[in-house]
């Protein structure tokens, strides 16, 4: 009897994932909980084992496909018939399948356009710039049109299809794909619907060793986000979600991209307990080893490209979140005190937030909570 096995629901609110990588091939034969694939969402790499032994009839996904939550992926013995049906089933009437349905993307991939594989941002693309998807031959992964194809169409004309002449493309093409795909979908949509300021003032670091500027920044703003609310907040629709935990997303730059683990409880645990943990999720990220977990659930966000000697940043906001604080670069400079020109160790803080939910009084002054507090040690 075969066993059709469906894209899991992977959580935190996920409808889709991509097909990262098969762990297996068709006519391999595999136990239970042995590897089967890895799925990338907009969280992490996830890899699930095999719910069934036997042997592995039929892959109805490829790899770089993206795939709605509840589909058939692949269909593990009986050479790819479908599984028996139920008892109940059977009393009905129904009458048992002669083999799987075959894979068919989503209405989210297929909706409108004919049969174009395309993700729902691309086609939110596609409409802004005035690109008819039908007439695009995309280049991802199974035909699928991607946000080059759209963009390119938009600027030099729409591509043909196989089989008609076509325009000689410069440079090489590379699809989007993994996490690369993933920050590029996330950023746009959140470049395209926060309506983000940044606020920026200088910081004295002088009373802080510089090896612990990020813990001390998360145990910081924490603290100052008790005092102001809504920037621990989360916009949803017609409403704003104030939170009353303080799990802070860290970002941490990987060989693979961008990823934000997340530093739990930072309110109530000491410097010392943040640093650490700050230490062994970086680690992790750049390893590619995080849990699903340690990705999932932050309130706000703490990042810093002070070793890229970033003077400051204007970092887009994470969302559903409505804030983000950045840690610019940590250098000796010139500063005035009591009218005399001294050296110290000065960097930037800059604040970017939601001006639906966040007036810029409001971010100015929790900014300056934040800088107040890394210059007096308070934490």
């Amino acid at each position: 009897m075969a066993y059709e096995f469906k894209l899991p629901d992977l959580g935190e609110g996920l409808t889709e994932g991509e097909i990262a990588r098969w762990l297996v091939g068709e006519g391999q034969e595999i136990g239970e909980d042995d590897p089967l694939v890895e799925i990338q969402t907009d969280k992490t790499t996830v890899e699930i084992p095999s719910p069934a032994a036997g042997v592995v009839s039929k892959i109805l996904a490829q790899e770089g496909e993206v795939v709605p939550v509840g589909q058939v992926i692949v269909v593990i013995g009986a050479d790819g018939a479908s599984p028996a049906p139920r008892d109940d089933e059977q009393r009905r009437g129904d009458p048992p399948p002669l083999e799987p349905e075959p894979f068919r993307p989503s209405n989210r991939l297929l909706q409108g356009q004919g049969k174009v594989r395309a993700t729902p941002l691309v086609r939110r693309l596609a409409q802004e710039l005035g690109v008819e998807l039908g007439e695009l031959e995309g280049t991802g992964p199974q035909g699928r049109v991607t946000e080059a194809d759209v963009r390119a169409a938009a600027t030099s004309g729409v591509r043909p299809r196989t089989g008609a002449k076509e325009t000689p493309v410069e440079g090489r093409r590379e699809p989007l794909r993994g996490v690369r795909r993933l920050i590029a979908e996330h950023m746009a949509r959140a470049h395209r619907e926060v309506p983000a300021v940044t606020w920026v003032e200088e910081c004295d670091f002088s009373g802080l060793e510089l090896s612990r500027v990020v813990p001390a920044a998360l145990k910081a703003a924490a603290l100052s986000l008790r005092e102001f609310p809504e920037l621990n907040a989360r916009f949803d629709g017609d409403a704003i979600v104030y939170l009353d935990r303080y799990d802070l997303g860290l970002a941490v730059q990987t060989d693979q991209g961008l990823v934000v683990p997340v530093v739990r409880d930072c309110l109530s645990r000491t410097l010392d307990e943040l640093a650490a943990d700050v230490e062994r999720l970086a680690d992790a990220a750049r390893a590619g080893s995080l849990k699903p977990e340690e990705l999932r659930g932050s309130t706000f966000t703490v990042t810093s490209a002070g070793k890229l000697a970033g003077l400051f940043q204007t970092p887009i906001v994470n969302h559903p979140q409505v804030a983000i604080l950045s840690i610019g670069r940590v250098a000796l400079r010139a500063v005035v005190r009591d009218g005399v020109i001294a050296v110290a160790p000065i960097g930037y803080v800059s604040v970017t937030f939601d001006h639906r939910v966040v007036d810029g009084a409001r971010a100015a002054e929790f900014g300056l909570a934040v800088i107040r507090r890394l210059e007096s040690g308070e934490l």
